[in-house]
C-alpha cells in the first residue's frame, strides 16, 4: 500500500498541493498534520502514519522537509521504516529507499 504524509507548519497554511501530489503518486491513505517539523515527538499524525505502515508498504512525502527538519530525525524515521520493510519515497526529490 502507498501511504502518504502531508505536513505544514501552521494552521494557516494549506495542505492541498501536497495531498494532490500524494494522490497523483497513488497514495491510498494520507495522514495530514499542521505542526512544526522541528521535532518528531509532538507529531501524532506522523507517529500514526509510521505505526500504520506494514511490510511491503511505501511511505510517501512530497519533499524531505515535509517529513523532517533535521537529518537526525529523518535518519531515525527512515531507519524505523527500513526495520519494518517499508520503502521511503519523495515525489518531488530523487529519493527512494527501495532501490
Amino acid at each position: 500500500m502507498k501511504v502518504g504524509y502531508a505536513r505544514v507548519s501552521s494552521t494557516g497554511q494549506n495542505l492541498q498541493s501536497q495531498i494532490e501530489a500524494l494522490e497523483k503518486a497513488g497514495c491510498e491513505k494520507i495522514f495530514q498534520e499542521k505542526k512544526s517539523g522541528t521535532q518528531t515527538d509532538n507529531r501524532t499524525e506522523l507517529q500514526s502514519c509510521l505505526d500504520f505502515c506494514r511490510e511491503g508498504d511505501e511511505f510517501y512525502v512530497t519533499r524531505l522537509d515535509r517529513c523532517s527538519r533535521s537529518v537526525k530525525d529523518l535518519h531515525e524515521i527512515i531507519d524505523t521504516l527500513n526495520n519494518k520493510g517499508v520503502a521511503f519515497k519523495a515525489t518531488e526529490q530523487d529519493l527512494d529507499t527501495s532501490s
